[in-house]
């Protein structure tokens, strides 16, 4: 064994780097369980799909708006609305997936407040600020 590796003191992570990575293990353990739970439920028909399997194959050739308009498939942030829908259910793990970055920033806020780092605060809002925004759907053009 090498003398300096054995003699140097261990590294430790700042405080908020380790609060980052524990929320986003935490999210990204539940997106992935709501993916696979909601891909089991559909399946096994636990749950009823929103477009029939059947109609599937001649869905997917079709262009998007056409797609849209022939199975009744909302765009944009409308499918929450028929998150209880095999077929659509995937998409709620996929939102936590997505939003993981959101609340790790939200889980450093009070760390950083009680530093008085006021940057990093100003910071972290600004970057849950344009993730909401992007989510949003406001910047979409041509839609």
């Amino acid at each position: 064994m090498n003398d300096t590796a054995a003699s140097s003191p261990p590294l430790t992570q700042p405080a908020e780097q380790l609060r980052y990575a524990r929320w986003l293990d935490l999210g990204s353990r539940a997106g992935l369980a709501l993916l696979v739970l909601g891909f089991l439920a559909y399946v096994f028909g636990a749950m009823k799909p929103h477009v029939p399997l059947d109609r599937l194959p001649e869905a997917w050739a079709l262009p998007v708006a056409e797609y849209l308009q022939a199975t009744g498939m909302p765009s944009g942030w409308r499918w929450v609305a028929l998150a209880d829908r095999g077929d659509i259910v995937n998409f709620v793990g996929i939102a936590v997936l997505a939003g993981c970055s959101m609340l790790c920033l939200l889980a450093l806020l009070p760390l950083y407040a009680r530093r008085g780092d006021r940057m990093y605060v100003a910071i972290c809002v600004a970057e849950m600020a344009v993730v909401l925004l992007a989510a949003s759907g406001l910047l979409t053009s041509g839609h």
